[in-house]
């Protein structure tokens, strides 16, 4: 198979680690250790929407706790049971239970795992161009620029 061909299927424990552990700026990239990322959709060349098959160890979170003003995401519990943290407050999961956060509802969440096993979930969420997330807990803001790529700033705008 050449670098164009895509798979028509793999084990998706098999896919490749996202190679970069977190897009987030210090100090917040090293609080994302225990998290390790599959991206699923990029192995097919999916566009319209990313598919990450997303392991935490003991410990770890999924990302800071976070809303999307564009973007749908859905979550997917595959094994383990994490704890799912919203506005709400916290809701223990199991595997087989789901998530999902409309754009633009402003409910800030994350997973967590609290527990001495890994816990193994899938992210779905569209890659809606002008995308942007708060992150209520932290001195944080992302905006989805130019080729896809997430730029962060200060809550005062300025750059990190």
């Amino acid at each position: 198979m050449n670098e164009d061909q895509k798979p028509v299927a793999i084990h998706a424990l098999q896919a490749a680690v996202r190679t970069k552990p977190s897009n987030y700026p210090e100090p917040f990239a090293s609080r994302m250790a225990g998290r390790v990322i599959r991206p699923l959709g990029d192995v097919f060349g999916l566009s319209n929407f990313g598919v990450n098959l997303t392991l935490l160890a003991p410990g770890a979170v999924s990302a800071l706790r976070h809303a999307h003003r564009r973007q749908d995401e859905f979550v997917y519990v595959v094994a383990g049971s994490p704890t799912l943290v919203t506005d709400a407050g916290e809701t223990p999961l199991q595997p087989g239970m789901c998530a999902g956060f409309r754009a633009g509802s402003g409910d800030a969440h994350r997973l967590v795992n609290r527990t001495d096993h890994d816990c193994l979930f899938l992210v779905v969420g569209d890659r809606t161009a002008g995308d942007s997330a708060i992150y209520p807990d932290d001195d944080l803001v992302a905006q989805l620029g130019e080729g896809g790529r997430w730029q962060f700033l200060h809550k005062n705008g300025d750059p990190y």
